[in-house]
């Protein structure tokens, strides 16, 4: 009984210990859960004090939002009156803009006109001083054909002071002078030649008629002061390059329609040398207009100077040529190549044509001299009579005649356009 007593008293003291133990763990635990407790509610009271101050600031920015808000309602409401009024602003704002625009080119055209105007008109009246028939005199170097001795010496003498001056001594010593607008000598260039007719290119690119021929004996050197060699070439090849690069210079102002066409006066006759016929006679034509026409001529479009060439070349194998004492291979004919130049003015829509004449005249000769005889002293003789007739036109226009005989033969009257209606 003893034993179970204090087996009993053992037990109530650890049971008691324990309590006692719990108890504690309890108080701590308690106490630790309060702590945190405060912890939290302080970090609570913190955040909602944060809060609490956050508010106070954004409640004003809530009104303006609020504000803004109501402010934009009305504004979407009147945005579409307030763009077509914009609308209706900026457009009379840029009807108002092209209209001064439309106005500034219009003056700007005008001035365009004017200074073209001028422009042409001073440059015509230069070529006017200087006069519209213009007679160049070149004399050649001696050549293997004037042979040896004293017939072969020089017979010109020239004007220190005045380049316009020629005297030429004839078998019988008796001296002839001559007053022309230039001459020039053995040593001049092709270069220097052909700068005294360049302007008349700008001419014909104005809308002119101009006509451009070598008048003389048979190998007086004619066909080498026009068509000159490939090395040197002559006022033909320089002139047709003159004249594209003039029309060039003018766009995108201006555009160009250039055609080609090549004839031969033979025997008074003339004919086409591109034709696929060329021994076809044609006739020469008045327009309704006082111009002139060849119908049936043919008119080829180039763009370029070989392109010229080319067409000139097919001609040239065309033309009548045949051997005399004067020369070893002389022209028979007179052979024209002429240009045709139409431009129009991509501003103003205004359009010239011009035509530029180049013409290679047969060569004259003494018939008894030329051992000519049956077909070509008959071609002799009616080369010798146009070109008569040539030198009766040019007299007549430079003393300003009141008639002027273009109908004496069919070279003066074909070239009647472009010497002086």
């Amino acid at each position: 009984m003893k034993e179970c007593d204090v087996q009993m008293e053992i037990v109530q003291c650890e049971l008691n210990r324990q309590l006692h133990v719990l108890e504690k763990q309890k108080v701590e635990a308690v106490e630790v859960t309060k702590k945190e407790a405060e912890l939290r509610l302080q970090s609570v009271n913190s955040s909602f004090m944060k809060m609490k101050r956050q508010l106070v600031y954004i409640s004003p920015v809530l009104c303006g939002l609020c504000k803004d808000y109501i402010d934009l309602k009305k504004s979407v409401k009147t945005f579409p009156q307030h763009l077509q009024q914009v609308a209706a602003q900026t457009s009379k704002e840029i009807c108002k803009a092209v209209l001064d625009v439309s106005k500034y080119n219009q003056e700007l055209v005008r001035k365009y006109k004017k200074e073209m105007h001028l422009r042409k008109k001073y440059h015509n009246e230069l070529v006017e001083l200087k006069g519209n028939i213009r007679v160049f005199c070149r004399v050649r170097p001696k050549i293997r054909e004037d042979g040896a001795g004293p017939l072969a010496e020089s017979v010109v003498n020239y004007d220190v002071d005045d380049d316009g001056i020629i005297t030429v001594t004839n078998k019988g010593g008796r001296t002839q002078t001559m007053e022309v607008d230039r001459v020039f000598q053995e040593d001049s260039s092709q270069i220097e030649v052909f700068n005294e007719v360049k302007a008349l290119v700008t001419s014909c690119v104005d809308g002119y008629n101009v006509c451009i021929f070598a008048y003389g004996q048979t190998g007086s050197g004619k066909t080498y002061t026009m068509e000159g060699v490939s090395s040197d070439p002559g006022i033909n090849q320089r002139a047709l390059s003159q004249l594209f690069l003039e029309t060039a210079d003018r766009a995108p102002d201006w555009t160009y329609e250039i055609t080609v066409s090549v004839m031969e006066i033979y025997n008074e006759n003339v004919r086409d040398l591109l034709s696929s016929d060329p021994t076809i006679k044609l006739d020469i034509k008045m327009n309704q207009d006082g111009g002139l026409h060849v119908p049936g001529l043919t008119h080829i479009q180039v763009i370029s100077v070989d392109d010229v060439n080319q067409t000139f070349a097919i001609g040239h194998q065309n033309r009548a040529t045949a051997c005399t004492n004067m020369n070893e291979h002389s022209s028979r004919s007179h052979a024209l190549l002429s240009v045709l130049i139409t431009g129009t003015n991509t501003t103003t829509g205004a359009r010239t044509i011009g035509k530029l004449n180049l013409v290679d005249l047969a060569g004259s000769e003494r018939v008894s001299k030329s051992g000519a005889d049956g077909d070509r002293l008959r071609e002799a003789q009616n080369i010798n009579k146009s070109l008569s007739s040539l030198g009766d036109v040019i007299a007549a226009l430079r003393s300003k005649q009141s008639h002027v005989p273009y109908r004496n033969s069919k070279l003066t009257y074909l070239l009647q356009d472009s010497l002086g209606m």
